[in-house]
């Protein structure tokens, strides 16, 4: 049985712009953190992704949350979620179950999607296998990888970075790294630490980039070829919002936007002076571009 780790409660205490109550669900026998704020029918679910946990929505949360209830778990392995010690009892397909199983737990109905990176190689099957709990789709710098086509020199850099350093990955400067507008504070780099308290704790985050398949016989290679055909007849409302001077997913939105039809309907965004975690850079814009979107297709 692998061991489960669960980072103690003092490591998220005054951390900076992240005022929201924790709230828990167990699903599969594994405990789920999420943020639950603002009320309504529609539900807002940000997914983050690698090696994030829902801090990275914390300037999107209030003003999204002003108009519907805004939902922001931690996956497996991050945020307060507990977390595996061992880096094989990460799959894919136990992250996808988890995330059914806490949708179909807190009954989540009228969804928005709002995801970015793993957060959207998880949603994005999730919401074409559940369509009729997901009404829109709100996509960021993220991608399908069937395999097809061969990883770009900059994943494969990351990958070959992520695999040497494994558990020893760190995780706050990491992310301080890829800022386009100087560096991040100090809090803020120790609060994306703060889910890990030891290298040990960090198996998932040193999975993820691994999990990636690289051939069309890799492992998940299948499951996201189904997902993309899904999304090639998806009918209900998509916004495709992309950083495009993201080193390794910024020109996904072009290929977001030719596979989903309803994608072509909504504005081309391009997040002007950010890269991969555009919600960290220019998170109060993002979310006011995803409630314009909303009050387009209402």
């Amino acid at each position: 049985m692998p061991t489960i780790l669960r980072t103690p409660d003092e490591r998220f205490a005054n951390l900076p712009d992240y005022p929201f109550e924790p709230n828990y669900v167990e699903v599969n026998g594994l405990r789920v953190h999420y943020v639950d704020e603002g009320e309504g029918e529609d539900v807002i679910l940000c997914l983050h992704g690698e090696p994030t946990w829902s801090y990275l929505y914390r300037k999107m949360i209030p003003p999204l949350a002003q108009h519907a209830r805004v939902i922001a778990p931690d996956f497996i392995g991050f945020g307060r979620s507990d977390k595996f010690a061992e880096m094989e009892a990460y799959t894919y397909h136990m992250h996808h179950d988890v995330l059914t199983g806490f949708i179909e737990t807190l009954d989540l109905q009228h969804i928005t999607l709002v995801c970015q990176d793993w957060g959207g190689v998880l949603g994005l099957p999730v919401a074409t296998e559940m369509p009729e709990r997901f009404d829109r789709l709100v996509i960021m710098n993220t991608f399908l990888p069937t395999g097809e086509i061969p990883a770009g020199e900059a994943f494969l850099r990351w990958r070959a970075f992520a695999e040497k350093l494994g558990t020893k990955l760190n995780v706050g400067q990491l992310i301080n790294m890829t800022m386009l507008n100087g560096e991040l504070p100090p809090e803020v780099i120790a609060a994306y630490d703060a889910p890990f308290p030891e290298d040990r704790y960090k198996a998932g985050a040193a999975i993820f980039p691994l999990l990636v398949p690289l051939t069309p016989e890799d492992p998940v290679a299948a499951e996201m070829k189904a997902a993309q055909e899904r999304l090639r007849t998806w009918q209900k409302p998509a916004l495709v919002l992309f950083a495009e001077a993201d080193p390794i997913l910024g020109r996904g939105g072009v290929y977001f936007r030719r596979l989903i039809p309803t994608a072509r309907e909504q504005p081309k965004i391009n997040i002007e002076g950010a890269g991969h975690f555009l919600q960290e850079e220019k998170g109060e814009e993002i979310a006011q571009y995803i409630l314009d979107f909303l009050e387009r297709i209402s």
